[in-house]
């Protein structure tokens, strides 16, 4: 990643609030997170936006983090009409009926264990090691799950960000 001034980062800098929320929102779905990235406006780079998203991440409560995995669907099954979702999911596109059935079973069974959706960065992974993911991941503790889903959350964001910075439109 670049460590000057992109023309989304300069764009995300100088957005009205609502709309820089907003970017921001589609980036994490915690509203926590959001207004500490939003509050420490305007960025002199990238890198100083993902320090900040980093640190805003740590802070987060669970009552917080809760609320970040609401924003995301359950991995297989990415939201109606949202690319991103789909984009970030793409290594389930080409899974079996079978595999597509087992990870649902899977989530179904995690969501029970820990009461949120299981929260992988799906980017880059293929539809059997999410698999193979949420079946060691299962087996965690509340707590050891609740910073594994902090990291996971870490890397989409970055991601997610990554993208922000670095659109090129008017």
């Amino acid at each position: 990643m670049t460590s000057t001034s992109t023309p989304g980062l300069a764009r995300f800098n100088t957005s009205q609030d609502s709309a820089a929320l907003a970017a921001l929102h589609e980036v994490c779905a915690s509203s926590a997170w959001g207004s500490k990235l939003l509050a420490q406006r305007p960025y002199a780079t990238a890198e100083d936006l993902f320090s900040a998203s980093d640190a805003a991440l740590a802070e987060l409560t669970a009552e917080d983090l809760e609320e970040a995995m609401a924003g995301h669907p359950p991995i297989g099954r990415p939201k109606p009409g949202d690319p991103t979702s789909a984009h970030e999911q793409r290594g389930m596109a080409g899974a079996s009926e079978a595999l597509k059935a087992e990870l649902l079973e899977l989530n179904l069974d995690y969501q029970e264990k820990f009461g949120h959706v299981f929260l992988i960065c799906a980017t880059g992974a293929t539809g059997e090691q999410m698999r193979d993911a949420v079946k060691t991941r299962i087996g965690n503790t509340a707590e050891e799950e609740r910073e594994i889903v902090r990291t996971e959350l870490g890397k989409i964001n970055r991601i997610r960000l990554t993208r922000l910075v670095e659109e090129d439109k008017d």
